[in-house]
């Protein structure tokens, strides 16, 4: 699911060539050396959490237990509200890949919400299901996107017609523009990190998995690590098989695809292009999926918590997913894509664009707060001190939440470039002012909860995973007071 999130085909075919035309030139793949160290030290304290807090909430339930709920409730809104809209950027950018392949390959010119529509009826079926349904069909995408790239870099790196150069891969060459006509650096390091959002989405997937203690913190290490070293052999190897200057020159224009496109075609055959067009459909899709179950995991925790409607956190009885959030879920994507079709949006250059900055600059600021309680629940709170370590709780959480602040202050400062032609846009003006209304609201109302209505304050992250209940409970407690037990609620079960 997490490397379904992360979308390697799309991100290579997608962010990669702006970070190599616009951005730090051949040193992208140092980027995603930097991105791989910077988030690999967030993990450390990120898995220390997750083997003591197992929720369907994730970053709700970590920063609620961990910190405060009141910053757990901001916190959850903002991930909730990141991987919602998510789900419409990803159908988006799949409906524009899919009209441009019938189309060149079938003559067949169908509108873009058609693709749209049968993508999300698609999602909705699988995600309705047992979740490892749709672990196993990303897994068949997934094999075949990592294939292809993988054969991509090989063939590059084994021929080589400018020489098998070295220089892409030393992190100094990620901090220059090295020679990109009016590169910005930061760009570059920003489609870096871009290309990993979706990593600490193994923690929603706790309570369905069989040993979340152990489980959920392996899969973030072998997720975050094992994407920055495909990232980076790839990007190294696309570089390689390009040129440095020609790999400069083709991202920068009117056809940016051919970066990968090029030298795959002349290694590989003209096969492979046909190939790429339909994985980067397949890639989408496997992405929109993973995102729709995310998005449907916190729906279905803010139902439990009893935040939003107690319905949101039922359970189906054979199939044990959250089934009335997935619906709802599937629902309001539905919403955001026939709005953008009526207002004539493109479904790539605005929805797609414009969602995922919006999205990453919500995840950012989570990731951070994030950090502020793996130290808060380990050294402030004292919480299970067989785990306390001054190096994985203390030091490494701070290096994770400066390293989000560096991202933040690269997604602010490049955000016109990253939107491109959508930076005219009004959605894109209104960015800045959706996230501070969605952190600075719930704050509020996190403030005025406790306040006002503390039993209501009280079920803000109250629900958390307990090993020892039954496993086989798919019927949701009726105990109009969630709030005083911790644990009890039926899981989420699907293994």
């Amino acid at each position: 699911m997490v490397v379904a999130f992360s979308a390697p085909i799309t991100a290579m075919t997608g962010n990669l060539p702006v970070a190599v035309g616009f951005g730090n030139g051949i040193g992208a793949p140092a980027g995603f050396i930097i991105a791989t160290v910077v988030l690999t030290i967030f993990s450390v304290g990120f898995i220390a959490l997750a083997k003591h807090i197992t929720a369907a909430g994730a970053f709700y339930t970590f920063v609620s237990r961990g910190w405060s709920r009141i910053a757990g409730l901001p916190a959850g809104i903002l991930s909730m509200f990141t991987y919602m809209t998510m789900e419409a950027g990803l159908v988006g950018i799949f409906s524009a890949f899919a009209q441009q392949a019938v189309e060149a390959q079938f003559g067949l010119d169908l509108p873009w919400l058609v693709y749209g529509i049968a993508c999300l009826a698609v999602i909705a079926v699988l995600s309705h299901k047992d979740i490892s349904l749709a672990a196993k069909v990303l897994g068949v995408v997934l094999i075949c996107e990592i294939a292809l790239l993988s054969a991509t870099s090989l063939v590059s790196l084994m021929n080589a017609p400018a020489g098998l150069s070295l220089t892409s891969l030393n992190p100094a060459t990620a901090l220059q523009t090295n020679g990109v006509a009016g590169g910005v650096v930061g760009l570059g390091l920003l489609m870096a990190f871009w290309s990993w959002v979706g990593f600490e989405s193994t923690a929603i997937y706790g309570e369905e998995s069989k040993d979340p203690k152990r489980i959920v913190p392996r899969a973030t290490l072998i997720a975050v690590v094992g994407i920055g070293v495909f990232y980076t052999f790839i990007s190294w190897g696309v570089i390689v098989g390009n040129g440095g200057d020609l790999a400069v020159e083709r991202a920068a224009s009117d056809d940016p695809f051919s970066l990968i496109y090029a030298p795959s075609a002349a290694f590989l055959g003209e096969w492979s292009v046909d190939a790429y067009q339909w994985l980067a459909i397949g890639g989408s899709f496997a992405c929109a999926l993973a995102i729709h179950n995310s998005a449907a995991r916190y729906l279905f925790a803010f139902g439990r918590d009893r935040l939003l409607p107690h319905k949101l956190g039922a359970v189906h009885p054979v199939h044990g997913s959250p089934w009335i959030a997935s619906i709802t879920q599937t629902l309001f994507a539905a919403a955001i894509i026939v709005a953008c079709a009526i207002s004539g949006s493109d479904p790539y250059g605005v929805l797609f664009v414009l969602v995922g900055i919006m999205a990453t600059l919500c995840l950012l600021i989570v990731q951070v707060m994030c950090s502020v309680s793996t130290i808060v629940y380990f050294h402030v709170r004292g919480e299970h001190p067989e785990t306390k370590n001054w190096l994985r709780t203390l030091i490494c959480p701070i290096i994770g939440a400066l390293g989000m602040v560096f991202v933040i202050y690269l997604m602010a400062s490049n955000m016109r470039a990253a939107a491109g032609g959508a930076s005219d846009t009004l959605l894109f003006k209104a960015i800045p002012f959706i996230v501070i209304v969605l952190l600075v609201g719930s704050l509020l109302t996190a403030l005025y909860l406790r306040r006002a209505h503390p039993d209501v304050y009280e079920r803000i992250g109250c629900t958390i995973f307990d090993d020892l209940p039954a496993r086989d409970s798919h019927v949701l407690d009726d105990d109009p007071n969630p709030g005083h037990r911790s644990g009890t609620a039926g899981p989420v079960t699907g293994q």
